[in-house]
């Protein structure tokens, strides 16, 4: 039976808003079979999944980041065309990379890029994959990347139990990539606390540049 309907709503950190509304539901939606859920980054990203999502005849929830409503991006010629849209169930290589994968969706692929520049300061070249879609979730490209480069970090603001990170590490372990790892797979999420309200508190919360920059080294054994 066909349900086309669409779900939007903000998902994740807020700013000083506490437990009352600055959760992630990432994972809770994406448990749901006969859900489809999105989680996009970019202008792009919420333009053309959003679009394609209005034509699914399945329900689709649409997380976005709050914090994100204010952050201009470049959009493209393409994008802006009135037949772009991007498929549901299709991630993105955000950057090329030999070294790390980083897996992420949503703002974190923002502090992904960040901190891959960073890293290649000091030689470390990461790749990012951002998700777009969490369920179905595309996991071909992240075993690929994997078996490239023979390390995976999972980067999420959500908590660490059941969570999207959990997931992408599950996958790979169960998938041919398994036996390409050099280290074990790693999870860079938020605290395993409800959202507190204080800026200093609610920062050391929520996964930032330097966390991610800490477990790619840990991962590949840089000091």
């Amino acid at each position: 039976v066909p349900v086309p309907i669409v779900f939007r709503g903000p998902n994740g950190a807020a700013a000083g808003v506490a437990a009352q509304h600055s959760q992630c539901f990432a994972s809770w939606y994406s448990h749901c079979p006969g859900l489809k859920v999105v989680s996009p980054y970019n202008s792009e990203d919420c333009r053309g999944l959003l679009k394609s999502a209005i034509r699914d005849p399945n329900p689709v929830v649409c997380l976005e980041n709050e914090i994100m409503y204010g952050s201009p991006f470049e959009i493209s010629d393409e994008a802006l065309s009135p037949d772009f849209l991007i498929p549901i169930g299709k991630s993105k290589i955000e950057r090329e990379g030999k070294h790390v994968t980083l897996v992420s969706h949503s703002r974190y692929v923002g502090h992904c890029l960040e901190a891959a520049n960073e890293l290649a300061g000091i030689g470390i070249e990461a790749e990012i994959i951002n998700l777009r879609t969490l369920r179905p979730m595309d996991d071909a490209p992240i075993i690929q990347s994997v078996i490239k480069t023979n390390h995976l970090v999972t980067v999420e603001g959500g908590w660490p139990q059941c969570g999207i990170g959990a997931e992408v590490c599950a996958r790979i372990i169960e998938s041919p990539a398994f036996n390409y790892l050099d280290a074990p797979v790693m999870r860079v999420t938020g605290a395993d606390v409800p959202t507190p309200y204080a800026k200093t508190l609610e920062d050391n919360t929520f996964p930032q540049v330097f966390n991610i920059v800490n477990t790619v080294k840990q991962s590949l054994k840089v000091p």
